[in-house]
């Protein structure tokens, strides 16, 4: 009986070290799947926010641009893989990915603490201004994808 036991233990250890294997070497997206807004505003919304609820905006629409523009040559809409673009899935290629991720991470916090120390003493018409101008960029770039 013991022996039962572990033969199915070992068994089941090697087909989750199987899956995780598979799923260390799956295609990285272009794109993360979490770079998008929830919502477009208008002027009118914008204008009846709070401060606070502006800068919020304001910072998630740069981390978004920023996590969607280098890679208009390839794609504009998260989940397009390497291999769905003909770049090998090779080790090279995933840790290039994932360099750039990291350094695009990295970019963002500092980017992030500048604008949440900054920011408050911007006018809360520019910021209006500045999250209608990064949400029109942010349509155009789904145009752009129709396009090719």
């Amino acid at each position: 009986m013991k022996l039962k036991i572990f033969l199915f233990s070992i068994s089941m250890f090697l087909v989750a070290n199987i899956g995780f294997a598979q799923k260390k070497n799956a295609a990285k997206n272009i794109i993360r799947d979490n770079v998008s807004i929830s919502k477009y505003h208008d002027i009118e919304e914008l204008q009846n926010m709070q401060k606070g609820e502006l800068l919020d905006l304001y910072i998630e629409r740069i981390d978004v641009l920023v996590k969607i523009l280098p890679y208009i040559a390839f794609t504009t809409k998260p989940g397009v893989t390497m291999e769905d673009l003909g770049i090998p899935n090779n080790s090279d290629n995933r840790k290039a990915l994932d360099s750039e991720f990291e350094s695009t991470d990295d970019y963002l916090k500092n980017s992030t603490e500048f604008q949440k120390k900054m920011l408050p003493y911007s006018d809360t018409t520019n910021l209006i201004s500045g999250i209608l101008f990064f949400e029109e960029t942010l349509k155009s770039l789904h145009e752009y994808g129709q396009y090719h």
